[in-house]
């Protein structure tokens, strides 16, 4: 079906950053870009995607050089390049097929398969995709497309939770009984797309989708009472920013600065790698996590035996609860408070994290290992880590407050070794 011309002002070449000028007569645009045009989905950065009858990456090459824009070929052998502006990212790909309805009949999903023609303005939906648009669903286009690339299978749970839309029937079943061709897809994608769904509660009930469709266990070894935790996650979230509204900031923030993985998404992470250090460390491995996050995520499944006890911590264990977790401490204390720890519990260690002042969470040590070689007459060795270690605990304790007491302190520590 091709639509008249109609003015979709998300689709206009007047927003995008090259002139329609320098296009082939027969070049559209297509997939996600018309696909939210269509639903009055605006985005902030531009992501477009081409498809010419031909010289894809020679119209890519042209556009890059007459703008100085980045330019890079993704794929020689089928023509795709990229072109990349401050403020969009723009793809050329050579129609697979005779025709441009060959190419749209080999996509994903229907809805990603309605093209726009720059230059008359129409809608091209030779799929039925904007019906599908309207009713909410994602329908495949047939099954042998899912497994020319078995990242379909996950990408499908990923636009039902962006979109909010529904995976129709048929294709569910599609996808169950392909289930296990995911294991075939390289580990950047399907991190990149477990990426989409694991900050959001929209994601949550689609990673309990994948779960029980038989995809998620391709990867990750999480069972039905890990999964059972996702919703659990986002709810201790919740009850924590109702507690101390400071901590909403926190749990906003990303991992650590540089890496894109927010605190939340690393709190269910954890839970599907299921709690088992060795085995969470072999899935984080394979999945190729940055050292990053694996850090963060065995070091909150390391310290979650401490929390979870009935009684109180001391401030020892206090002290190296927050000393061994770092940053990484927003992650324990959501998935403590899910696991069942009390929240006004969990609030009050928060409230140690976010306070720099505080003396069990942020410890300032009156003395350095210098200053203790040199007072003390030691040479380099673990020794003077151990005493910065005991003299940071009597710090946290209230027992230690200048230089003094804390050269003092570690000349007793010393003689007392040397007695036993």
């Amino acid at each position: 079906m091709i639509f008249p011309p109609a003015p979709i002002s998300a689709l206009s070449p007047e927003n995008w950053p090259f002139s329609l000028e320098l296009l082939p007569p027969a070049t559209c645009l297509v997939g996600g870009a018309v696909r939210d045009a269509l639903l009055g989905r605006k985005r902030e950065y531009l992501d477009l995607d081409f498809v010419t009858a031909n010289a894809a990456i020679e119209t890519a090459s042209k556009v890059a050089n007459h703008y100085k824009a980045g330019f890079v070929v993704l794929d020689a052998s089928r023509q795709i390049a990229r072109v990349v502006f401050a403020e969009a990212t723009v793809d050329f790909a050579q129609q697979e097929g005779e025709s441009l309805e060959t190419d749209l009949h080999r996509r994903d999903f229907t809805i990603n398969a309605i093209a726009y023609n720059p230059f008359s303005g129409e809608i091209i939906d030779f799929l039925g995709g904007y019906a599908d648009l309207q009713a909410g669903v994602l329908r495949m286009i047939s099954a042998g497309n899912l497994e020319d690339d078995p990242l379909r299978l996950l990408r499908a749970y990923r636009q039902a939770s962006q979109l909010g839309f529904t995976i129709e029937p048929a294709t569910r079943t599609a996808i169950r009984e392909r289930a296990l061709l995911l294991g075939n897809v390289a580990a950047e994608r399907v991190r990149a797309e477990l990426a989409y769904l694991l900050p959001t509660v929209e994601g949550t009930q689609q990673l309990q989708a994948l779960f029980t469709d038989g995809l998620l266990g391709v990867w990750l070894a999480a069972t039905e009472k890990d999964v059972s935790l996702l919703p659990k996650i986002d709810e201790a979230a919740i009850l924590l920013k109702e507690i101390e509204p400071k901590i909403e900031a926190e749990l906003a923030k990303n991992i650590r600065e540089g890496v894109k993985t927010p605190i939340i998404a690393i709190a269910k992470l954890v839970c599907l790698l299921g709690f088992e250090e060795v085995k969470a460390e072999e899935q984080l491995l394979n999945l190729k996590y940055s050292r990053v996050e694996m850090q963060a995520a065995l070091a909150v499944i390391r310290n979650l035996p401490v929390v979870l006890k009935e009684e109180c911590l001391s401030i020892r264990e206090e002290y190296f609860l927050f000393k061994n977790l770092g940053s990484a401490f927003p992650v324990l204390a959501v998935v403590a408070v899910a696991l069942g720890v009390p929240v006004l519990r969990v609030a009050s260690w928060f409230g140690r994290f976010i306070n720099p002042d505080d003396r069990v969470a942020h410890p300032k040590l009156p003395v350095s290992g210098n200053d203790l070689m040199k007072e003390l007459c030691l040479s380099p060795s673990p020794q003077v880590g151990v005493l910065l270690t005991e003299i940071s605990i009597s710090v946290a304790e209230g027992r230690i407050s200048n230089r003094q007491e804390a050269l003092e302190f570690a000349s007793d520590l010393l003689k007392s070794h040397c007695k036993e």
